[in-house]
């Protein structure tokens, strides 16, 4: 079994900075045999706040005639509280009614795929307590098979028993929970995005893959990172046991947001203070 995981596509009507990179993306998809595509978020420049965001990019994607399983980012559902986009009823309920479920699980013959909302991770309210549960049992509930999870913010970006790392990472509680839940079960993979860095690694007995981005790298805004700057996609071919490859797509542009940060997600305007 071949799945293709694409991820932080930020594609938009209105901003369409990196939108050109759809239709290289699209063929090299249509001619790679994959089984399955996994988008792991950021789907959308600002489908946070704009429905069309996500009812645009959700066109794009049905022009795949592969399958497909979606599990949204933060620019698609918000992020954590106290940020510009939390996190909130109305952000999830536009997700679920234009996009799907954000969280979700496939049977494929010896495998189960998780898709987990990595965005409820440190809401700590019902939302996270509810994924949670749905988490543990649908671990608890693989009848022997392995499991790959799919999710848009990876576990941790430099060590696993890192502190809170913010915007990046899965804050050190919430981690710890997961840690214990793939220690319980036959977790093999944990799949994410969001980084704008392709890396492999391990964790204990888990395969770790951040895929790259299919829109753009990040040069100076924020410091380096574990992998390597490119874009693509990440296959993994799954079979007793599971092998990922990160792959450069031909014809894609490795768009810099450095260089148009403020016309894509504008900053907040600092204000000197008047002497």
């Amino acid at each position: 079994m071949k799945i293709i995981q694409i991820t932080d596509t930020h594609f938009s009507p209105e901003k369409s900075h990196f939108n050109g990179n759809w239709a290289p993306l699209l063929t090299w998809i249509e001619d790679s045999r994959a089984d399955l595509i996994i988008h792991t978020g950021d789907l959308t420049v600002d489908g946070a706040d704009k429905p069309e965001d996500i009812t645009f990019c959700m066109d794009l994607m049905r022009q795949v005639s592969v399958p497909m399983l979606i599990v949204p980012g933060n620019h698609d559902v918000g992020h954590l509280p106290g940020s510009a986009q939390p996190v909130n009823a109305e952000r999830l309920e536009r997700w679920r009614e234009f996009a799907g479920e954000d969280r979700w699980f496939h049977d494929a013959g010896e495998w189960r795929l998780v898709g987990l909302n990595s965005l409820l991770l440190g809401q700590e309210n019902e939302e996270e307590e509810a994924q949670f549960e749905w988490l543990t049992k649908t671990l608890e509930g693989r009848n022997s098979r392995r499991l790959a999870l799919f999710a848009h913010k990876p576990l941790f970006v430099d060590e696993p028993h890192e502190g809170d790392t913010g915007y990046w990472g899965a804050r050190p509680k919430e981690r710890a929970r997961l840690f214990d839940l793939f220690a319980a079960h036959d977790v093999a993979l944990f799949a994410s995005g969001h980084l704008h860095w392709a890396w492999q690694g391990r964790h204990e007995n888990i395969a770790l893959t951040w895929g790259p981005s299919a829109a753009f790298i990040i040069d100076k805004l924020e410091r380096e990172m574990p992998g390597e700057r490119l874009i693509g996609a990440a296959v993994h071919t799954f079979g007793d046991d599971v092998r990922t490859e990160i792959v450069a797509v031909p014809d894609m542009t490795a768009y810099v947001i450095d260089e148009v940060i403020d016309e894509v997600y504008p900053r907040p305007v600092k204000v000197e203070a008047a002497e």
